[in-house]
């Protein structure tokens, strides 16, 4: 299949992009914006264009060429990615990417820089990126990643070709997990349902019992909120789970870069580390590294569970305006108590309580207590 069949409800725009990467180099725009909601697949639209710029087939042949291959996989030297695990993008990362950008590509038509997230910079680090973008060398593009064209400071914005995804239906979802996952086609619906069109979110959903078992949970202690009480508790359980679930996968990411250093180097497993090779050993996966993936783990586990709790309040105004034949229920498997709190609520106080929600997400944003911030949220909930 060609380097654009992989990419999950987003033909019209991969469509497009195709008929760029073939089109005259000369009139190619080298600065473009990618913008999608999370998960609809911006960094993988931004690998599979530079691919098709890259490959000599253009990414269209059934099979990969190795360029293709080396694109998406990270290898190729031409293609740099910058994504991070920490919270914010830093200067010195731009800076070093600026430096990459002003290089003539080795073996390609071009020197492409992929950024990850870009609406993650500090508005001195965009500026240090604004000269690069407006005025790019010779054979360089910048291919930048952002939920949205807004998220972007104008600068940069202006600067840019933008190029806006569409948020991929549950059907196409579903499909996606089925073949990529091989996971049975019920499992698969009801992850694509329960992520609203979020890939990535949609995929831990169906492989991840856990993951899937924590928002079920939270989702029934919300719609039993009656007293304080269940509020302190449930907020509580939810901070637990969120740094659970948060520092497995740092460990996990702590164990794959050592194996990937010692693959690199001829290391058997539990190998002692030679001498000449601890300073850099001793670079991979620091205590400070791991501290920092914990952290970015954890806000995105909460941004999760906030997505899961306005989904509630989302289901109940859709039984509140009787159009549940249009746009259907998120929350299916709760849909007797979602069906109940209707009624308890006025259309007003839904609208209220999404509200919170808003509000929680931007204490967050700006560092606030995680349990304090959630402990208010729930209290604002209780009917």
């Amino acid at each position: 299949m060609s380097v654009w069949d992989s990419l999950v409800g987003q033909k019209p725009v991969a469509d497009m992009l195709a008929r760029i990467a073939q089109s005259d180099p000369a009139q190619l725009t080298q600065s473009w914006l990618i913008c999608g909601p999370p998960g609809s697949g911006r960094s993988n639209m931004a690998r599979a264009f530079a691919a098709a710029l890259e490959s000599p087939d253009h990414g269209m042949n059934a099979e990969p060429t190795r360029v293709t291959q080396q694109v998406l996989a990270g290898t190729h030297p031409d293609v740099t990615v910058l994504t991070t695990n920490k919270v914010t993008i830093g200067i010195d990362q731009v800076r070093d990417l600026i430096a990459t950008s002003e290089q003539m590509p080795a073996t390609a038509p071009w020197r492409i820089i992929i950024i990850e997230d870009v609406d993650r910079m500090l508005e001195r680090t965009t500026n240090v990126l604004l000269k690069e973008i407006e005025e790019p060398a010779e054979r360089c593009i910048w291919l930048l990643c952002a939920p949205s064209a807004q998220d972007v400071l104008p600068t940069i914005r202006s600067r840019c070709r933008v190029v806006n995804l569409a948020v991929p239906s549950a059907t196409a979802v579903a499909d996606f997990l089925v073949a990529e996952t091989g996971v049975e086609p019920k499992t698969a619906q009801r992850a694509a349902r329960l992520s609203e069109g979020h890939i990535g979110i949609a995929r831990l959903y169906a492989t991840n019992e856990r993951v899937m078992t924590d928002r079920d949970e939270l989702v029934v202690g919300v719609l039993n909120l009656a007293r304080a009480s269940d509020a302190v508790l449930l907020a509580g359980n939810l901070i637990d789970n969120a740094k659970g679930q948060a520092e497995a996968d740092a460990n996990d990411w702590a164990d794959k870069q050592e194996a990937e250093f010692r693959r690199v180097n001829g290391l058997a497993e539990g190998e002692r580390i030679p001498p000449k090779l601890r300073g850099a050993f001793n670079q991979v996966a620091k205590k400070d590294d791991i501290k920092r993936f914990a952290t970015r783990r954890t806000r995105d586990v909460l941004d999760r569970a906030l997505n899961s709790v306005a989904s509630i309040y989302r289901d109940v105004a859709v039984l509140q305006n009787n159009a549940e034949d249009s746009v259907g229920l998120i929350n299916l498997e709760n849909r007797t108590a979602i069906t109940e709190l209707s009624v308890r609520l006025n259309r007003a106080g839904a609208v209220a309580r999404l509200d919170e929600v808003a509000r929680a997400r931007k204490r967050l944003a700006g560092n606030g207590n995680p349990l304090l911030t959630f402990e208010a949220l729930f209290c604002a909930l209780i009917p």
